[in-house]
């Protein structure tokens, strides 16, 4: 039996679940369209834990979504994370943010194409088959109308996720179906994460660091013409 914690900050969706064996227990998210992540993620764990009448030292893991994303979203995500691995001496289990999105849908022919927002017309993508496999490594993808059109050519293609809504009006290839409302969530970490445990597939806590996919940049601040 296992208790685990996942926590999913990559994007704008603040969420996180309890699960026991991968069926979960308790789970709170909040997607209002700001990144609210720092106010309510620990408020979220305590309402949880107190919803399943769990006790913190009764988790056996904490599970994170480790990227690609928000860079400020992993960071306030990871951190927490590894706090609590610390101060519980309990395993962390890192989640790959598009992987677990891609759980969001079943599908029985074609493949699933999670997308992440970027910058512009970037996402962060990558390409699973119906059994949610990856078949194409994660990528930031900037999209036009040539855009998985190997993919798109031989079968039906599933585009979810804040990335895809950006991308309706330029991949209209007849097999592409956009699926809205899904981002990644705590909820399809619970089953991943539980395997991972099974396995003792876990990170070294000191050391992991979330998969940004492209380096952070600071735009610096347009400096103001002196007035006189």
């Amino acid at each position: 039996m296992a208790i685990i914690l996942n926590i999913e900050t990559a994007t704008k969706n603040c969420s996180v679940s309890l699960a026991k064996d991968g069926i979960i227990l308790a789970i709170k998210e909040l997607n209002n369209g700001n990144y609210s992540h720092a106010e309510v993620l620990h408020p979220f764990i305590k309402d949880i834990l107190q919803e399943a009448n769990i006790l913190k030292s009764k988790i056996d893991a904490i599970a994170v979504s480790k990227g690609p994303g928000s860079y400020t979203g992993l960071r306030i995500g990871v951190s927490a994370a590894k706090g609590l691995c610390f101060a519980l001496n309990k395993p962390l289990i890192s989640i790959d943010t598009l992987t677990s999105l891609s759980h969001a849908i079943f599908v029985e022919e074609g493949n699933i194409v999670p997308m992440l927002d970027a910058r512009r017309m970037e996402v962060y993508t990558a390409v699973f088959n119906k059994n949610h496999q990856k078949i194409k490594t994660t990528t930031a993808q900037i999209i036009d109308k040539n855009s998985f059109s190997e993919y798109l050519e031989k079968n039906k293609v599933y585009f979810l996720g804040d990335g895809a809504q950006k991308c309706k009006e330029i991949i209209t290839h007849k097999n592409a179906v956009f699926i809205d409302d899904k981002f990644p969530s705590s909820k399809e970490m619970a089953k991943l994460s539980f395997e991972k445990y099974k396995k003792n597939d876990i990170e070294d806590v000191a050391y992991f660091e979330p998969f940004y996919l492209k380096d952070f940049i600071v735009i610096p601040e347009k400096k103001k013409k002196p007035t006189f």
